[in-house]
């Protein structure tokens, strides 16, 4: 209360804290907020006081806790690995947008975690190889297939990391690429037939469609389909794995979701003071990721763990 007294029952030490007031406490952190002021927050919102001190030694063990998920030994193997960018304003002297790399996977059992996540100032193949060899080191020596959007040089990444994982190009990526380079009036039409290329029964059939594809709109959009051609080895690889699974594994549309939550509780206007501050924020919502998909098996591994647990040795 004002005379300086710890309410037990408001506000319990450290680890009995609320995942809601941890989460409050060290966004506000992230954000730059001062101890002090975030400690006269806790007092008007909860009427007990708090001390800057107190606030401070809460930040400092979120902060060991972030630090401690960064080099915690890893699951040995993952049946599919999602890699993403997203960005992030970040104050480097000046704020600028910088790339935060992720890296989400799938267990053959289903169970699904952030595994790790690093921060750069922009998407390149050297930060990627730095992470995947960083992964390795800790114990995930196994990986069935990565999925990725076409960032150059993410394959000769993959195959000096992991040289027996396959490789599967984001099927949402490729047409976003695609609508980006025909007329607008063609857009919705060529959505909707490439769309197909994921609905197929089996492989098969899913080439014809893309070579139908091909047939029809290679006339118009040379260029497009010269360059989808050239990738076509990526595109239907998640084929080669159980139906149950495959609406999971021909995009990457389950890390962009992960994206989206930082986005969102990052607001887009945020803007994170210093590296270690964007570094905690994140890694918060990760643990908090992990520890809400634990034991949760995701749709469609459930009925195929056997045959996931096959592709290892």
């Amino acid at each position: 209360d004002r005379n300086g007294q710890f309410h037990q029952h408001t506000l319990p030490d450290y680890k009995q804290h609320s995942d809601v007031l941890e989460s409050m406490i060290i966004k506000l952190y992230s954000k730059g907020v001062t101890t002090r002021e975030i400690a006269d927050l806790i007092e008007k919102m909860y009427g007990s006081h708090y001390s800057p001190a107190q606030v401070s030694n809460i930040s400092k063990q979120m902060i060991s806790k972030v630090e401690a998920y960064h080099k915690r030994k890893l699951s040995d193997k993952f049946f599919c690995i999602y890699l993403d960018a997203t960005y992030l304003p970040l104050r480097r002297e000046t704020f600028e947008r910088e790339a935060v790399y992720i890296a989400i996977g799938i267990k053959p059992n289903g169970h699904k975690e952030v595994i790790d996540y690093c921060i750069a100032p922009s998407e390149n193949i050297e930060v990627w190889t730095d992470m995947l060899q960083n992964m390795k080191s800790r114990g995930l020596k196994q990986v069935e297939l990565f999925l990725s959007d076409g960032v150059v040089g993410m394959k000769t990444a993959l195959a000096r990391t992991y040289p027996k994982a396959h490789f599967q190009r984001c099927l949402v990526h490729v047409m976003r690429n695609i609508c980006a380079k025909v007329r607008v009036d063609d857009r919705e039409k060529i959505m909707n037939e490439f769309k197909q290329v994921h609905q197929q029964t089996n492989k098969e059939e899913a080439t014809a469609v893309l070579h139908d594809f091909y047939t029809k709109w290679g006339k118009v959009y040379s260029h497009v389909i010269r360059s989808l051609k050239d990738i076509e080895p990526d595109l239907l690889v998640f084929y080669n794995y159980p139906k149950q699974i495959r609406a999971s594994i021909y995009s990457t549309n389950m890390i962009e979701s992960f994206n989206n939550v930082i986005k969102h509780k990052a607001k887009p206007k945020a803007e994170f003071p210093t590296e270690q501050s964007l570094d905690a924020f994140i890694g918060i919502q990760a643990m908090s990721y992990n520890d809400r998909y634990f034991n949760r098996i995701h749709k469609g591994f459930g009925q195929v763990q056997d045959t996931l647990e096959s592709y290892f040795d």
